[in-house]
């Protein structure tokens, strides 16, 4: 589980720093920038759902 959200984590920020450079590479019109942001919220989205089905079927919890 924690492979996974390592991995997840490290595509949310490879599309932020990709976002990023569109942002200032990129000619006007161009929507590559809005489709990485989308990307990263949608990567973002599923994580928070991961991690709270992982909680919900005892998969991670609290440690004492």
């Amino acid at each position: 589980m924690r492979t996974i959200v390592i991995l997840l984590l490290v595509a949310i920020a490879a599309s932020l720093f990709s976002a990023l450079y569109f942002l200032f590479k990129d000619t006007s019109g161009s929507t590559r920038t809005v489709k990485a942001l989308t990307t990263r919220v949608g990567l973002s989205i599923g994580l928070f759902l991961l991690l709270m089905a992982a909680h919900y079927f005892g998969i991670i919890g609290q440690r004492l």
